[in-house]
């Protein structure tokens, strides 16, 4: 009898182990499974620093989501870099490969003296034309911001055939969408004696940087203070404001190109998105309006907020951008 109730004993904490190393086995299996999950979710998200030489410069970009995805270009502007898409990439790299690059005299990328470099829009967009043809690619849509809108569209210009769409944020075309604030740089433009230029001197200046990010926001607390303290950093570079100067002299280039760009959106008909804070400084929501007169599909979407709309609106404009991205063609 005794030797009977032993082998109970022992069956019963045989069958007890081995439940135990099954369930244990199952919690592995799951753990290990959430982690791959986990892990190939992050490795979509992940966003990796590069640099690659450009006709002798080092140009500097942030690259997120899978290779064989179709690809976003994100084309920053003043006084910024690509560290304004910091909070976008991840929003977007889920279902699309997002390039991000800074532009010569921006960010991490070189900056050579203006006396090396010609800092002209033209040249701008030369430079990223090497990148995008470095990089092989030949389909993308873009995303362009203030200084990347005109660099953008002088790229659509010369590559019709690799635009699948564009995206501009507060990237203006029409002159209707410049406000008073382009006055005093305008003054420059019709008589660019050096009197002129040293009173713009002001438009590199902490107060302004800030201006920028803060003028329309209505919670000011969204505003994360190293985004103007970075740009700042890098204004305040010896030399960078007379590259400044010279790019806020060459812009009237820009102007002088809208009726280009319109004509590219009426002819070529590529899908457009304009989304803008409408509480924007420099560049007037009519001028977000206009795009529908060349382009009447245009999709025009507003915000209540201001230059930097991304600081305060990331979400909402990611989720319209992966709406409007998803009708696009390959």
């Amino acid at each position: 009898m005794y030797q009977t109730i032993e082998n109970m004993k022992n069956t019963i904490k045989s069958a007890a182990l081995i439940l135990t190393l099954t369930a244990l086995s199952g919690i592995d299996a799951n753990a290990q499974e959430k982690s791959f999950a986990a892990k190939s979710n992050t490795e979509i998200q992940t966003t990796h620093f590069n640099t690659i030489k450009v006709d002798g410069l080092n140009i500097f970009y942030r690259e997120a989501g899978p290779k064989d995805a179709p690809v976003v270009l994100l084309l920053h502007g003043y006084p910024t870099s690509s560290h304004m898409y910091r909070n976008l990439i991840p929003i977007l790299s889920k279902k699309y490969r997002v390039i991000a690059p800074d532009l010569p005299g921006f960010g991490y990328s070189d900056a050579p003296d203006h006396t090396q470099f010609a800092y002209t829009f033209d040249n701008l967009a030369k430079t990223m034309q090497g990148f995008i043809d470095q990089l092989g690619l030949k389909r993308f849509a873009i995303y362009v911001f203030d200084y990347g809108a005109p660099t953008g569209f002088r790229l659509a210009l010369a590559n019709p055939e690799k635009i699948t769409g564009i995206i501009s944020q507060n990237g203006n075309a029409y002159e209707e969408g410049l406000s008073s604030e382009w006055n005093p740089i305008q003054k420059y433009w019709k008589e660019p004696t050096q009197a002129n230029r040293d009173a713009l001197n002001i438009f590199v200046s902490k107060e302004v940087t800030q201006f920028q990010y803060f003028h329309g926001v209505a919670d000011k607390s969204l505003i994360a203070p190293e985004t103007y303290t970075l740009d700042q950093h890098f204004l305040d570079r010896p030399g960078n404001i007379e590259i400044q100067l010279d790019l806020v002299k060459d812009y009237r280039t820009n102007v002088a190109l809208y009726p280009k760009f319109q004509e590219y959106f009426r002819t070529k008909k590529p899908m457009i998105l304009a989304v803008w804070g409408d509480k924007d400084p420099y560049f007037l929501p009519a001028g977000a309006k206009a795009y529908k007169k060349d382009s009447p599909n245009a999709e025009v979407k507003f915000y209540d907020t201001g230059h930097f709309a991304l600081e305060t609106h990331v979400n909402e404009i990611g989720n319209d951008i992966l709406k409007f991205l998803a009708k696009l063609p390959k």
